[in-house]
């Protein structure tokens, strides 16, 4: 018998602590992806009694170059909570991350509730009330990065921290498909991306997350924010890099990582 609870405490403790442990899939028979969610809703429990709120939630892994770089081939999702959510381009990681990297996304707040099963991306479009350029820093409190699909979701899908930018960006009109994306750090060009990259559209991405939520008897709801996966590969940050997210038709965000 699996102790998710056990699982997340520990999780939860090596975030509080920033340090690591051995990989789960290592060490615990039989761990599926439905424990692996116990896991991690455990961790936003434990989080929720400290004081933090929910203030959204995040699909992971979407895109190959992320799923090739991790060796997870399936996305996942996890939980925001104020705690993660950086108000301004100060990021902090050396002082709350363990093994930070960034990735540009595309950000929706939502006008509606969005109820699985069922949802389809004409539903997220109109569900919308505007979206964001987006920086995520994911961490993982699993050693090396090491991770299999089941570690990733015990532990918030890598969940760190993330920014968003101020420009909003109507839905309406707006091409989530072939929209690109440029990345910068340090003054020089990193990585390009489009919308496409993301399962097609960062819209199929809302809906898979609605309807896989949905399976859990987890809502979407409105005025939360859903981080909808990485345009672009994942890359390393520490204190003193700066990068810049500009997305075309959506404004740019600029963040220094302290």
């Amino acid at each position: 018998m699996i102790d998710h609870d056990a699982l997340g405490d520990e999780l939860f403790s090596a975030l509080r602590a920033r340090r690591v442990v051995a990989p789960l899939t290592g060490r615990v028979p039989g761990i599926t992806i439905d424990d692996a969610y116990r896991a991690s809703s455990r961790i936003l429990s434990r989080r929720l009694a400290e004081g933090e709120t929910l203030v959204g939630k995040k699909i992971g892994v979407t895109s190959l170059a992320v799923q090739s770089m991790l060796g997870v081939y399936q996305p996942d999702f996890g939980y925001l909570t104020s705690a993660m959510w950086v108000r301004g381009d100060e990021v902090p990681v050396s002082t709350t991350l363990i093994q930070p990297r960034a990735e540009g996304e595309i950000a929706f707040v939502l006008s509606r509730d969005l109820v699985g099963p069922g949802v389809t991306p004409a539903d997220v479009l109109r569900a919308t009330d505007h979206a964001l350029v987006c920086f995520e820093i994911v961490d993982s409190r699993i050693a090396d990065w090491k991770i299999k699909i089941e570690d990733t979701v015990a532990d918030n899908a890598s969940s760190g921290l993330f920014v968003v930018g101020q420009q909003k960006i109507s839905p309406s009109g707006f091409d989530f498909f072939s929209c690109g994306m440029v990345v910068e750090k340090n003054g020089a060009i990193l990585s390009t991306g489009a919308g496409a990259a993301a399962l097609g559209s960062p819209l199929t991405c809302v809906a898979w997350l609605a309807n896989t939520l949905g399976a859990y008897g987890v809502p979407l709801r409105a005025g939360e924010i859903v981080l909808s996966g990485s345009l672009v590969p994942l890359e390393k940050v520490t204190a003193g890099d700066h990068m810049k997210v500009t997305l075309a038709g959506g404004g740019s965000l600029s963040v220094r990582f302290t």
